[in-house]
């Protein structure tokens, strides 16, 4: 069983947290418009998902990112700790790639779409995501063509 029931009575995914990929490139950040079959299905989000044993987040954001979008040519700039609920974390790994990278969903989605930076918030995002968004954001929008985010 991979789920995590928290202090607040809600069943999470990730016996060990969970983490996602926020990947950024020129202006815009990866979406996962997330399969009805999915924890809050229908909503877009991060891809992302559980923590196995002894992984860090970011080698799960990693993965995930490849299980669901096929991508990995990015660099990782940065990590935070976006939910807590008990022993349970999720972690938005951020990353910035050189250009926006081709995708391909896997059954875990209804699309994938890249989304410029200040589109996101008009998207129905998963709950916890757009909580997270604002502070995301402001780490993620830069302030002049071609620079990094600041993770």
């Amino acid at each position: 069983m991979n789920w995590v029931v928290g202090p607040d009575g809600k069943k999470r995914w990730g016996k060990y947290g969970a983490a996602g990929l926020l990947l950024v490139a020129d202006g815009h950040v990866l979406l996962q418009h997330r399969a009805a079959w999915t924890a809050d299905g229908g909503t877009w989000a991060l891809p992302g998902g559980a923590l196995e044993f002894g992984e860090t987040a970011v080698e799960a954001a990693r993965r995930e990112a490849y299980e669901e979008a096929q991508v990995r040519d990015f660099r990782v700039v940065g990590e935070r700790v976006t939910a807590v609920h008990g022993s349970w974390t999720y972690t938005t790994v951020i990353a910035v790639a050189d250009h926006l990278l081709e995708t391909v969903a896997n059954e875990e989605s209804l699309e994938l779409k890249w989304v410029a930076v200040e589109d996101v918030a008009s998207y129905p995002l998963l709950e916890a995501f757009a909580k997270a968004w604002p502070e995301l954001q402001r780490l993620v929008a830069p302030t002049t063509p071609g620079q990094s985010p600041e993770a």
